[in-house]
């Protein structure tokens, strides 16, 4: 079986994070992990932090963003972790963030007509163009569902240890939507590896095979 990590922060685009790629894929590996999506935060405010101008339109801010995940891609390759492409969104409406799998650079390539036009209007974007969208901790403090039809799927097992994330609530909002159920470490921190995933018996080799293996619902996930 294979394990996987769906929700992982890096210091080198997340203000939140704490932990560098090598860090992180060191200690990953060390837990017996084989697979980690990063997910690291897309938000105007993150934007502001690393002083990225969204409103020009000569700046490739998918480029930046994606700063943390070429840089585990470079660690990962060294102790044999495949790395995934992935993003964890929050949009101008609320606190919400939802993370994101399976997507190609074009679709975040505008992020303040991302971030203006909320999960109604990216959930369109996002199956169009075939991205999987998950809401994550739904029911922390400061965050609620979205409405179902608008998710793939919801984070029933957020394994962060500084926040309540009512996980079994979220369990019960997958179940009575029919949502497809994952779980995520949420690492931001050294305490925070190896918390939480997905055990799979095939290891999917990039980030559309990730989405794809998600949607299929052949794994497992653990976490507390």
């Amino acid at each position: 079986m294979y394990k996987i990590e769906p929700h992982l922060h890096t210091c080198h685009f997340s203000p939140c994070g704490h932990m560098t790629a090598e860090q992180l894929t060191e200690a990953y590996a060390a837990a017996g992990y084989s697979g980690i999506a990063v997910t690291d935060h897309y938000s105007r405010y993150v934007f502001q932090k690393n002083g990225v101008d969204i409103t020009d339109p000569s700046v490739d801010a998918v480029d930046r963003f994606l700063m943390g995940f070429r840089l585990m891609q470079e660690e990962g390759a060294k102790r044999g972790l495949t790395i995934y492409k992935g993003a964890e969104l929050r949009f101008d409406e609320c606190d919400n963030d939802y993370l994101l799998y399976g997507w190609d650079d074009e679709l975040l390539a505008d992020p303040d007509k991302i971030f203006r036009m909320g999960i109604a209007g990216f959930s369109k974007l996002a199956r169009e163009a075939g991205a999987l969208l998950i809401q994550a901790h739904p029911y922390r403090h400061g965050c609620t569902p979205a409405i179902a039809c608008y998710l793939d799927g919801i984070e029933v097992i957020n394994a962060n240890p500084r926040h309540d994330s009512r996980n079994e609530l979220a369990k019960a909002y997958a179940e009575e939507f029919g949502l497809i159920a994952t779980a995520g470490s949420d690492c931001h921190q050294p305490p925070d590896v190896g918390l939480a995933g997905i055990c799979t018996e095939i290891l999917p080799s990039d980030s559309k095979e990730l989405a794809q293996l998600i949607r299929s619902g052949e794994y497992q996930i653990f976490g507390e």
